[in-house]
């Protein structure tokens, strides 16, 4: 195992009537900005539970946050934050909403160009306190400092992370999910089970616990599917898909272990050209990947396999396929489908991407092995 530092300050409450207690998370004298995306809250009650917790605080509001939150947008609630004298922004809704409020929480502070911090990696230092009530479990970004921003005009998708950016708390309310649409169900799911794979499909590094705790989260979530599936509105089944989701990106299953990532980095390209949903990205691009690197990565898919679906007879290649295609017929039961024709995209159209890793002279996952010569034979084997 690596060395490693870690440090999680976000306070979760978790469960039935949790968004009451934001009248004690916040304090009665900060300036609220409420931050939500298209609506929905208003439909499934979170809003008017808001606003009756908040009751006498100075509350703005502004909605209209993007599934991939846009850089305007965001820009515009900068302006909010700074007339309005903003000291408190609460992030209500899913990991989009809660990516767009870090940003705009550090873009408040930031001196100088906002963008720089997504394309320079530029230092953000200070940052608005922040909190959320979370109602689509996937992203897991209730417990990081990262975010994932997108700019419509560059047809880009970046990411940040910053100390500054924790939220100081996430309520996590499970009834708050019982709405929610089919695909965004199944696409949390996927989001989260491929967070797992990105941290625990690597190499071995003797963390044993890590691993542990990573197939927990995946078998928990092939159960929950399955029973999802079937009882859409069981409150128990809610909850343990949020708190898998939650579990599969607070850092605690990353530390001392090697990570890759290269899949999001792919996918994000994939929903900056042709607008895919980010979890749907990641089913197109996942499979052909650990095709790809079955090499590099044999000792855990040969684990991943035996532990997580019980495939263990045959020789390793047949093994280590087996256990791909359990995966992708894990992503077909909730309905995502798995290649770019599902899409409407052929491999012509995913040129601008190889260019751009290509460009950037791209060294991407856990043993810097995917250039854009891989990036190309991936989406290739991905169409």
């Amino acid at each position: 195992m690596n060395n490693f530092s870690y440090y999680n300050p976000v306070r979760i409450e978790f469960g039935r009537g949790t968004i009451a207690k934001l009248a004690d998370l916040i304090p009665p004298d900060e300036r609220v900005l409420m931050v939500y995306g298209g609506g929905s809250i208003k439909k499934n009650g979170v809003y008017d539970q808001v606003k009756k917790a908040l009751a006498g605080r100075v509350l703005q509001e502004f909605g209209g946050v993007e599934a991939n939150p846009q850089y305007a947008t965001l820009i515009r609630a900068v302006e909010v934050v700074r007339s309005k004298e903003i000291t408190f922004i609460l992030a209500v809704g899913g990991g989009s909403v809660l990516d767009g409020v870090k940003f705009i929480a550090a873009a408040a502070r930031f001196e100088g160009e906002p963008w720089d911090i997504l394309e320079k990696n530029a230092e953000v230092k200070a940052a608005v306190p922040l909190g959320t009530v979370m109602t689509l479990p996937a992203t897991g970004s209730e417990t990081n400092t990262f975010a994932v921003i997108s700019r419509v005009e560059t047809r880009q998708k970046l990411a940040f992370g910053a100390e500054a950016c924790y939220p100081i708390f996430a309520i996590l309310d499970p009834e708050t999910t019982l709405s929610l649409p089919d695909r965004q169900v199944a696409n949390g799911i996927v989001d989260a089970f491929i967070h797992v794979l990105e941290q625990y499909l690597t190499c071995d590094q003797d963390a044993p616990l890590q691993d542990r705790q990573a197939e927990g989260i995946l078998l928990t979530l092939i159960d929950q599917t399955e029973r999802v599936l079937k009882d859409p509105k069981d409150y128990a089944i809610r909850a343990n898909i949020m708190w898998s989701a939650t579990q599969a990106l607070n850092g605690l299953i990353g530390v001392g272990v090697a990570q890759d990532w290269a899949t999001h980095m792919i996918g994000h390209e994939l929903t900056a050209l042709f607008g895919i949903d980010h979890a749907r990205t990641l089913a197109v691009v996942l499979p052909s990947l650990l095709r790809h690197e079955k090499a590099n990565k044999k000792d855990k898919l040969l684990q991943y396999a035996a532990r997580v679906w019980g495939i263990s007879d045959g020789d390793d290649d047949t093994v280590i396929e087996q256990g791909i295609r359990k995966t992708e017929a894990f992503f077909h039961r909730l309905g995502v489908p798995t290649r770019l024709s599902d899409h409407q995209v052929d491999l012509e159209q995913t040129a601008p991407i190889v260019a751009r890793f290509s460009k950037q002279n791209a060294r991407m996952g856990e043993t810097q092995s995917i250039d854009a010569v891989a990036v190309e034979a991936i989406l290739r084997a991905s169409a």
